[in-house]
């Protein structure tokens, strides 16, 4: 495990001393994790696809960024029928991106740099190449019921139409049932057909899992991001059989245009997650220090996520919940016929996570990741440079100064846009791919609509090549010698370069690492500013969060406020007034038009006025904002308006 360089708030998620002492919880209440999606990150060896190597020598440009932990998506061995989300061996290194050694190498760099690095761990389901799948296919006596089987429906013969065992759809399309015919039975899979569920009913299975994990952990990563946990556990009847099956008491839901029942309901957050995760937590994390748990968690309401991150009930620190990249997506097109998501229905989710953190448990930040469209394009305005440098700005601001741990997805801190693709051959995605012919060939949606949704919210618009600079492949994929300016390390390139796996983003030429690294009032600069106020400011980082002018149509409002020397936990305030408070409040408008600045605002605003210029020339004590102009936004705070896409973090 690694420490950091930097300040540490003590007890941050602590709410009595039997806690502090139980499990440090510390360190990450101030941290930012910077996520990477290690084959769209850098290619070290030309041929066109991101590697471990390639990752090593970048990590000079994310200490320098400043973030805390990284975040690898899946480098394990794998067909690759899923981007690496369908592993064939948990133990080894897949080839294309790179070894072992190459793995040691990267852990023994970011830990030199007071990097954390955490893996992505995929434990709901595996490949069907992996060992253990092909074993419990050929029924070898060990691994026979360490994946989920069904015999085919009586009066049916296996693997012809209508002989699965129930008719759940899978979420990447077709039925989540595949015939296997030495063994005679199904096997189920939410996603891919490549992808089988594991069977968590079996205690012997989770020991392999926890063994494995322990494996790495003693190798020296600093955690795990957990891909889909809250599926782990499905709904059974009394009697062990799932719904809709043969003789099951759990009656099937009423399917959808396409002819499937989604199984998400009967899979996610199931009866025995709790007793899964606190298995977990004793057989891997009990005795190790310093580490990260985060779980994808599709399901899970904010409720039951203070259960489940709650320190002493030891599962996992820390969530990812959906419920904001989901609005207005259960339409019979789902994501794909969503043609507007405004950014003031992601609010009222935010006020849900918020109240995670206040009750005890902890909560993750995030706008983008590797499945999810890049936010500027999303929630922002990416029709000018100058309103996509100042939405970029924005977003990050109100996402960053929110209680929680904050997550970037690469290329956000340049404030990259979604991929410029226009055919759908452009496309790599499976889950893409596969949902433009089945909701077309449903009718459910046009091939036109079906185009507009990939291009607004398929997961290939966050999956484009990294741009570090403007040359042909953005310095994706270099031939040697050639050089980007943006903090690549001593011998990362070499060779000739392949095209790169998935197309270049045209608009690289002006939106790269590069052009921004050194300046100062560049998207990555003012991530750089955001990371250093959250290490710094103790108000940000353990402040309680709450919600103002829930009623403003474009202004999103709200306070952090940290009652200093009171006792509880918190770091001994400078000050001796026990009495006193630290006070943020923080807003924007998140919108392409000028608004005025609501109420509760605007009086906070006045208690806050300085009543005289400062050094800088503001008349507010302003933490950070994206407003460049001294001039122009002293005359937007007199005048109680905010410019579009304006937004700050002002000292009260």
């Amino acid at each position: 495990m690694t420490d950091f360089n930097r300040k540490s708030f003590e007890n941050s998620n602590a709410k009595d001393a039997k806690d502090a002492k139980d499990k440090n919880t510390s360190w990450w209440s101030n941290a930012v994790v910077y996520q990477v999606y290690p084959r769209s990150f850098q290619d070290s060896n030309g041929d066109g696809m991101g590697d471990i190597p390639g990752i090593t020598s970048r990590l000079s440009y994310l200490a320098d960024l400043g973030v805390d932990v990284i975040w690898l998506s899946p480098v394990y061995k794998s067909p690759q029928d899923d981007n690496g989300y369908d592993i064939s061996d948990y133990q080894d290194i897949d080839p294309m991106f790179g070894t072992l050694e190459d793995m040691d190498e990267l852990l023994a760099r970011a830990h030199e740099l007071g990097l954390k690095v955490i893996m992505d761990l995929v434990v709901n389901h595996t490949s069907d190449e992996h060992a253990w799948f092909k074993g419990s296919a050929t029924r070898d006596g060990q691994h026979d019921d360490w994946y989920i089987w069904q015999d085919p429906r009586e009066g049916f013969v296996g693997g012809e139409p209508g002989a699965e065992p129930n008719n759940w759809g899978s979420y990447f399309g077709g039925s989540a049932w595949q015939w296997v015919p030495e063994r005679g039975q199904y096997f189920f899979h939410q996603f891919s057909k490549k992808q089988p569920d594991l069977n968590w009913e079996n205690s012997d299975m989770r020991q392999a899992v926890y063994e494995m994990m322990n494996w790495w952990m003693d190798r020296g990563i600093d955690g795990f991001r957990m891909d889909v946990i809250s599926l782990i556990s499905k709904k059974y009847d009394e009697n062990g059989l799932l719904p809709g099956v043969e003789g099951s008491l759990i009656e099937m839901r009423e399917a959808g245009p396409d002819g499937y029942v989604n199984p998400f309901a009967d899979c996610s957050d199931g009866p025995r997650l709790d007793e899964f995760l606190n298995e977990m937590h004793r057989a891997v994390f009990d005795g190790r220090d310093g580490y990260l748990t985060v779980g994808e968690a599709p399901g899970i309401s904010t409720e039951r996520a203070v259960t489940v991150t709650k320190p002493e009930n030891r599962e996992l620190d820390m969530l990812f919940l959906f419920e904001h990249v989901d609005i207005n997506t259960y339409g019979p097109g789902g994501k794909w016929g969503v043609t507007e998501q405004p950014f003031r229905d992601v609010r009222p989710c935010f006020k849900k996570y918020e109240s995670i953190a206040e009750n005890g448990g902890w909560t993750s930040l995030f706008f983008c990741n590797h499945d999810q469209p890049r936010s500027v394009s999303r929630w922002g305005d990416d029709s000018s440079e100058e309103m996509r440098v100042r939405s970029a700005k924005a977003l990050a601001l109100i996402l960053h100064m929110h209680k929680g741990t904050p997550y970037i997805y690469q290329g956000e801190e340049l404030g990259m846009t979604n991929a410029d693709y226009t055919t759908l051959d452009q496309f790599e995605d499976l889950e893409s791919i596969n949902m433009y012919h089945q909701l077309v060939g449903a009718g459910v949606l046009t091939p036109e609509e079906m185009m507009a949704g990939i291009k607004r919210v398929g997961r290939d618009n966050a999956r484009t090549p990294m741009q570090w600079d403007d040359s042909k492949y953005a310095g994706f994929t270099a031939g040697k010698g050639e050089s980007d300016g943006a903090g690549v390390d001593e011998g990362a390139k070499g060779g000739l370069s392949a095209e790169p796996w998935l197309g270049v983003n045209a608009n690289k030429a002006v939106i790269n690492a590069a052009s921004q690294v050194n300046d100062s009032e560049s998207v990555w600069s003012f991530y750089k500013r955001l990371i250093e106020l959250r290490h710094e400011s103790e108000v940000v980082a353990l402040g309680d969060w709450k919600a103002i002018d829930e009623d403003s149509r474009d202004v999103y409002a709200f306070v952090r406020t940290l009652e200093t020397g009171d006792g509880e936990g918190y770091a001994e305030a400078e000050s001796e007034d026990s009495s006193s408070a630290e006070k943020l409040l923080v807003f924007g408008n998140m919108s392409g038009d000028e608004v005025e600045i609501p109420e509760q605002t605007l009086a906070l605003l006045e208690e806050a006025r300085a009543g005289q210029a400062s050094e800088n020339g503001r008349e507010w004590d302003i933490a950070i904002t994206n407003e460049t102009d001294t001039v122009s936004l002293n005359e937007q705070l007199r005048a109680g308006t905010l410019n579009p896409w304006t937004a700050m973090a002002v000292r009260v």
